[in-house]
């Protein structure tokens, strides 16, 4: 079955623009000068039941339009969205207690009241019977680990202390389709790993379907067997993390660490040098060619240890938002 269903999706938001000066001012009241932008343009894709999908794309891209678009936010400019089998937009009861949308960025927690204030009133919005509500907060605060910290204002929590919670409370209702728009945007690197962690429990043990947009590449591998690709309003790709590192890693990394010095003009001729340090180098070889790299290597060589590696998949998204062009 498929959660998510767009097809054709665009959405354009008129932008007006004012000449410089009072006299621009002035004219701005009887004509403005006007351009659309394409915010989304003309995006198709479907996910189904229980996916995980990495949604990626530099600032600009389109990702948090399209992920208002399908909670309902916004109304398309022209296509076709169904989430769960609902028209967005229009807003029912029914389909607004089956979805959650968490942004990084917005606050829903009230500022000076306690997380567990916030949790008592999304419970009474989504009519969440008392034993139940008890059950999630109990699992989803032990899975989190901000049991200690419930009851303590808002305000005086830390940011990875506040996204926790901004997540509990997205999900007091175990909704079906769950949005998540930079979930862990400025969050240190332990946290960051935890919430990963989080959401994958989350995804295995409900079969949420979810839609993830991060910045930071470690959410996507970790996280995501697919992703969508979108630059400009415009979609890119659409398919598995592992085809795309296949089809854009031109090299492969092979980390040398010699027995003693070697000489940098020795090593030019064996690949791209990345990484110097008189017993130890980092070479970008071909990926045809790696395996024979290394046996010259090994066989010229007094050599402790080798490494070959794939290059990181955030080298090869960068690649593919330079060549600006559906893949």
């Amino acid at each position: 079955m498929q959660a998510v269903i767009v097809k054709h999706l665009s959405k354009y938001f008129r932008i007006y623009k004012k000449d410089p000066g009072l006299a621009g001012s002035l004219r701005s009241f009887f004509w403005r000068k006007h351009y659309d932008s394409k915010a989304v343009d003309d995006i198709s894709f479907e996910i189904e039941e229980g996916e995980l999908v990495g949604f990626i794309g530099p600032n600009g891209a389109g990702k948090t339009t399209t992920l208002k678009c399908l909670s309902g936010l916004l109304h398309p400019t022209s296509g076709y969205v169904s989430t769960l089998g609902f028209n967005p937009f229009i807003r029912k009861n029914e389909f607004l207690r089956q979805i959650s949308l968490v942004m990084g960025q917005k606050n829903q927690l009230w500022w000076d009241l306690p997380p567990l204030e916030s949790f008592l009133l999304n419970k009474e919005v989504y009519e969440v019977p008392d034993e139940r509500f008890k059950n999630i907060i109990d699992e989803l605060s032990e899975l989190l680990e901000v049991e200690d910290v419930l009851q303590v204002q808002v305000r005086r929590l830390s940011l990875g202390q506040r996204m926790k919670c901004e997540l509990i409370a997205s999900l007091i209702h175990t909704p079906k389709v769950l949005f998540l728009d930079e979930p862990t945007i400025g969050l240190d690197l332990i946290m960051q790993k935890n919430l990963r962690k989080f959401i994958k429990e989350y995804n295995k043990k409900y079969r949420s379907t979810i839609m993830l947009t991060s910045h930071y590449m470690a959410d996507v591998e970790e996280l995501c067997e697919r992703v969508i690709i979108i630059d400009r309003g415009k979609l890119l790709y659409d398919g598995s993390l592992e085809q795309i590192i296949k089809k854009f890693a031109k090299n492969k990394l092979l980390t040398v660490l010699f027995s003693q010095p070697v000489e940098k003009k020795e090593l030019m001729n064996l690949g791209e040098i990345k990484e110097y340090e008189d017993a130890k180098v980092k070479l970008a070889v071909p990926i045809g060619q790696s395996n024979k790299v290394a046996a010259k290597i090994l066989d010229e060589y007094e050599v402790k240890d080798i490494t070959i590696e794939d290059p990181d998949i955030e080298t090869i998204i960068r690649y593919i938002f330079s060549a600006k062009k559906k893949i």
